[in-house]
């Protein structure tokens, strides 16, 4: 039996990044992970385009324009959903959810979920680089291992 299985390492590849704006202070700690990530397994620094939008409902449609250009090879989409005292919460957590996990399988190329859904403003901290490590670092190496993985596969 064959197995196959993506390295944490690529080279040549260009990544974008899109951020929501809204909670960006957790924002931009994931994005700074991320940045991390992708330049420890050899992405270099001009093959990475950031793109700030209003907030997690707006992610998808600016990841699947970035999907869908020919230069661009994955794409990580980071921001931070807390939860609040009303039903928002819900809609927009899972329409950035269902709208993100769509456009990998549209394009064929790798889109990573890096969009925290959290209770509390604590948990989110945590989650960018505190107590439990940070997601932006997660997806990044995650993209990085679906692309050794499709490359493998070609």
């Amino acid at each position: 039996m064959k197995v196959l299985e993506g390295q944490l390492s690529v080279k040549g590849k260009k990544i974008a990044l899109v951020a929501g704006r809204f909670n960006s202070l957790i924002t931009k700690q994931l994005i700074d992970g991320a940045k991390d990530g992708l330049l420890r397994s050899g992405i270099k620094e001009e093959d990475i385009i950031l793109a700030w939008v209003p907030g997690a409902y707006e992610i998808p449609l600016i990841a699947k324009k970035f999907a869908e250009k020919a230069d661009i090879d994955a794409v990580i989409c980071l921001g931070a959903v807390i939860r609040g005292a009303t039903a928002h919460f819900d809609f927009v957590a899972g329409e950035a959810a269902k709208g993100i996990s769509k456009i990998g399988l549209e394009t064929g190329k790798p889109v990573m979920f890096g969009v925290l859904t959290v209770d509390t403003i604590e948990q989110a901290l945590e989650r960018a680089g505190t107590k439990a490590g940070n997601n932006g670092f997660s997806a990044a190496l995650g993209v990085v291992e679906m692309l050794s993985l499709i490359d493998e596969i070609n």
